[in-house]
């Protein structure tokens, strides 16, 4: 599994925008391809991907492709990981992921469930469907997104297979101490996504990037990298070289603002999944596996207060969600 992938979830960018995205992501040098039955972006990333495999441009086995597992398909994930193959037009996936912790009824794709959706979790069937879409070649590893420890541990006392990795959010700002050292001790791979604070999604923020921390951080070890490197091939679109979200840190996230927030959770021999159609960010955060922070850089970074920006509110209601607190999704952990 490439400890760099991208992120496919893009509610403004169109299919066209997502496929030209991957395919400058494919000249940079990324290999890890994160996308999801409820992101929409499935045909896109196959498509793009398949073309990159007819050019010669890669080959199938030096990718690494990531789906997830939506709530409302808990009940059948054989038929569900059968369909994100044909959206793909693929034969198989590198990972599958339970995408949630949560059950809904089939059929409703909706990314914010409606009260009326949410049917009890019965995990120990969803993961023995999951083992089957191993037993059967449709993926080659199976795991988990967005669980605590306290369910990895539910999962583990009957999962014949256990998850080789889990995806959650992880940044500087939400640091998730107590379930990296579970999941190392579990042999399970911790993937962050939103490595940098989700600053192009509704929900993220520029927070991460904009601590006085990481900027000083990021201040002493400045590299002054060039541009020309990221220029060297042609533009293939105005919308890879925009930008709507970001702000005032168009101008300045040279200044290594985002290589020193992902090194940071490289250090911790996490993955990171970045979601960014900007080619020129493309490379800035390929760059940060040439970046390398002392002992003093990492214990400045543990000074920082720590919140989790991701929260899971949409799957919190009082009646027939199981989970009626934040704290009760998160199992304390939050």
């Amino acid at each position: 599994m490439p400890i760099l992938g991208l992120g496919t979830y893009s509610y403004l960018n169109d299919r066209h925008t997502t496929e030209l995205a991957i395919h400058m992501a494919l000249k940079i040098g990324y290999k890890h391809f994160d996308t999801a039955r409820i992101y929409g972006s499935e045909p896109a990333v196959g498509h793009a991907l398949t073309e990159a495999i007819l050019d010669q441009t890669v080959d199938r086995e030096e990718v690494f492709v990531t789906s997830k597992l939506w709530g409302s398909d808990h009940h059948d994930p054989v038929s569900a990981l059968k369909q994100t193959l044909k959206n793909m037009g693929m034969e198989y996936l590198d990972m599958y992921l339970v995408h949630w912790p949560v059950k809904l009824k089939p059929c409703n794709y909706s990314a914010v469930p409606p009260e009326d959706d949410f049917v009890p979790l019965d995990l120990e069937s969803t993961w023995a469907g999951m083992e089957k879409c191993l037993d059967l070649g449709l993926c080659r590893c199976i795991g988990v997104s967005n669980f605590s420890t306290k369910k990895i541990q539910s999962l583990l006392d009957f999962a014949s297979v256990p998850p080789a990795v889990n995806q959650v959010e992880m940044h500087p700002l939400w640091r998730q101490r107590k379930l990296r050292e579970f999941c190392q001790d579990c042999k399970i791979h911790v993937s962050a996504y939103s490595p940098l604070g989700g600053p192009g999604n509704a929900w993220g923020t520029t927070a991460v990037v904009e601590n006085p921390i990481i900027q000083s951080i990021s201040r002493k070890h400045r590299d002054n990298p060039s541009s020309g490197k990221a220029r060297k091939f042609i533009i293939l679109s105005d919308q890879l070289s925009s930008d709507t979200f970001w702000g005032p840190l168009k101008t300045n996230f040279r200044d290594g603002f985002l290589k020193v927030a992902l090194q940071w959770g490289l250090s911790k021999g996490s993955s990171m999944i970045v979601k960014s159609f900007n080619q020129e960010r493309l490379w800035e955060n390929m760059e940060a596996l040439n970046v390398k922070l002392d002992g003093q850089d990492l214990t400045d970074i543990e000074k920082m207060e720590e919140w989790k920006i991701m929260r899971g509110e949409f799957l919190v209601n009082d009646s027939t969600s199981p989970y009626k607190t934040i704290e009760d999704l998160w199992d304390g952990e939050i």
